[in-house]
């Protein structure tokens, strides 16, 4: 397995470094269409005069860094894409890429829950790592150490990030029983049409008629559903190394990834998109 003779040679084992290449158009890709999404429906307003935003960042940075970050805002806004924009097509990557990573981190300043950003950091950071993070859209497949480390610290914090979120899940008695997906179903059904931005979520009618009644076969159901989440996330990771069951394990890892995004596509968007991503760096190398 690739990914044992790298940590047994230090990492100087030869990989190929299109993996990285093409998790690098792929993270340029998901964060311009983030960034661009968080634009829209207020995005472009947040910080403004007056806003509560603004009042909300001045007394957690203070009045003076908070109309700093109010001045810079929006053109960080369109500067953050524009790099995205770039890093995807590959022109001047690592700058663009250093660019992208800091106007990722500026949300930490003012987002409530910023997981997403953390974890496109995290991948962000493994990309800023590779030796050779390729030019334009050409895909280098030649052997290298090059990317070795970098490839194998992806594997890592996906790895870590799945079996993290399995252990939490196992912990959580109301999701192990299926309550709280049956309670979440449920609520949103009741609820979907007073929603300022229903756009923001994607359960299927068909979830919501036959699967958001509360009543004992739902909640069964769902405990079902929590059951093979929680298990496709401690399988995952092995499953993806091993190359007779990769196959498998990429089309259980879309899978899974869709019914997650259906909840929240907006909130979601990028952490599964990035997720899937590095199941290029999974592969044989």
């Amino acid at each position: 397995m690739w990914f044992y003779d790298a940590l047994t040679s230090g990492f100087q084992h030869p990989t190929d470094p299109g993996r990285l290449q093409q998790f690098r158009i792929l993270f340029g890709t998901v964060l311009t269409l983030r960034f661009a999404l968080s634009i829209g429906q207020g995005g472009w307003h947040r910080l403004a005069p007056g806003s509560l935003s603004l009042h909300l960042a001045e007394q957690r940075l203070g009045p003076t860094r908070a109309r700093l970050l109010a001045s810079t805002y929006r053109p960080a806004l369109i500067l953050r894409t524009a790099a995205a924009l770039t890093l995807a097509t590959g022109l001047l990557p690592r700058l663009a890429l250093l660019v992208v990573l800091a106007g990722a981190a500026m949300e930490l300043l003012y987002l409530k829950s910023p997981n997403a950003v953390r974890y496109t950091l995290l991948t962000g950071t493994c990309l800023l790592l590779a030796g050779d993070l390729g030019h334009g859209l050409h895909i280098e497949h030649s052997p290298s150490s090059a990317n070795t480390w970098a490839q194998c610290l992806l594997v890592l914090i996906t790895t870590d990030i799945y079996w993290n979120s399995a252990w939490q899940k196992l912990r959580s008695p109301q999701f192990r029983t299926g309550l709280y997906l049956a309670q979440w179903i449920h609520v949103y059904t009741q609820v979907r049409e007073q929603l300022p931005y229903r756009r923001q979520y994607a359960v299927p009618g068909t979830v919501r008629r036959h699967l958001g009644n509360l009543t004992a076969r739902d909640i069964h159901l769902w405990r079902m559903a929590a059951a093979a989440a929680i298990t496709a996330e401690i399988m995952l990771p092995p499953a993806l190394l091993y190359p007779p069951t990769m196959p498998y394990a990429v089309a259980t890892g879309i899978a899974m990834h869709t019914a997650f995004t259906c909840l929240k596509p907006r909130q979601l968007i990028t952490f599964s998109g990035l997720t899937l991503g590095t199941y290029l760096a999974f592969a044989q190398g």
